[in-house]
């Protein structure tokens, strides 16, 4: 590790006369591949390895680990990594601080984002983003699972619940408001529950949900005076992802607690019918989240704001 800090204390000197092979390391350890990354770049691969060849004779460790099928970092390479990003996105900036609105974002832009967040409310707002920022490559990840920011190359990435690994910073933005929800067709044949009391005595069910199969579901959760409190309902179906989640309701399988944001729009069609409004889930955090870097590019930064004001109206 003391041969990375000595590198970066020359790396304004004679040894490295641009920043060239960073940019090519940062990009192939974030593609997971010498050819995608220089095909990105539109550079030839021969060139991509021998600069990150040479990049790492000039750091004196090893930065990558290549096989046939993959690329990967090493333990020296994901400390390297988070330097290197810092290092690009200050550069960015230099390049723009004087010019404030004036000059177009440009670059990529890799961010993650919750699957039914990304279906219901951001996709369909950006068309207006990209049209802000015609210049601007946006890669989109949609996925239910905690993605690793550093290893997988993701500038930032929407949470929802708890952040509980301290090494990364988060920008809470608020809390998603939550809706108990049945199918009409659910409750003809349960009834409508007014307290929960009723949960049990109409022997109602829950669809279960987790992020990871065969993990204890959550349970129904609702307002126990200062706190909460944990209900356990009946159910057969476990799911993991919000969209099956859902679906299973609309099917009339069970009850859900679920954010306002994705059903908001079934509740006004008549699809789901909410019940038991005064036992709402605990509202949902919702936070923006970058590695643990202080300084972030202007792109990173248009883009949090942005999600912020598209996800506002959503807000407790």
């Amino acid at each position: 590790m003391n041969q990375l800090f000595s590198f970066w204390g020359t790396i304004r000197g004679t040894k490295m006369q641009n920043l060239e092979p960073i940019l090519i390391f940062t990009t192939v350890a974030e593609m997971g591949s010498f050819t995608r990354a220089a095909d990105s770049l539109g550079i030839q691969k021969g060139r991509a390895s021998t600069a990150v060849r040479k990049l790492e004779e000039d750091v004196g460790v090893r930065l990558l680990h290549r096989t046939t099928r993959s690329v990967r970092l090493t333990e020296d390479g994901r400390a390297f990594h988070a330097r290197a990003r810092d290092l690009l996105a200050e550069v960015d900036d230099l390049h723009s601080m004087f010019a404030g609105d004036r000059v177009a974002l440009r670059g990529r832009l890799r961010v993650d984002l919750p699957t039914e967040v990304a279906r219901t409310t951001i996709v369909p707002a950006l068309p207006d983003f990209m049209a802000a920022h015609p210049e601007l490559e946006l890669e989109v990840s949609s996925t239910d699972r905690q993605v690793d920011l550093v290893q997988e190359g993701f500038d930032c990435v929407l949470r929802l619940g708890p952040i509980r690994d301290e090494t990364l910073i988060a920008r809470p933005l608020g809390l998603l408001r939550m809706a108990n929800a049945a199918s009409p067709a659910y409750l003809a044949r349960h009834g409508v529950p007014r307290s929960l009391e009723d949960l049990q005595r109409q022997e109602h069910r829950a669809i279960h949900f987790s992020t990871l199969l065969g993990a204890r579901p959550y349970g129904w959760e609702y307002p126990d005076g200062d706190s909460y409190a944990t209900l356990q309902l009946p159910g057969a179906l476990h799911v993991n992802s919000a969209q099956t989640y859902e679906a299973a309701a609309l099917a009339g399988l069970g009850l859900i607690q679920a954010p306002l944001l994705g059903i908001g729009r079934y509740l006004e069609s008549g699809a789901l019918v909410e019940i038991l409004p005064d036992f709402r889930r605990r509202p949902l955090a919702v936070s923006l989240v970058v590695a643990h870097r202080s300084n972030l590019s202007r792109r990173v930064r248009a883009f949090m704001k942005w999600i912020e004001d598209v996800l506002t109206p959503y807000m407790e």
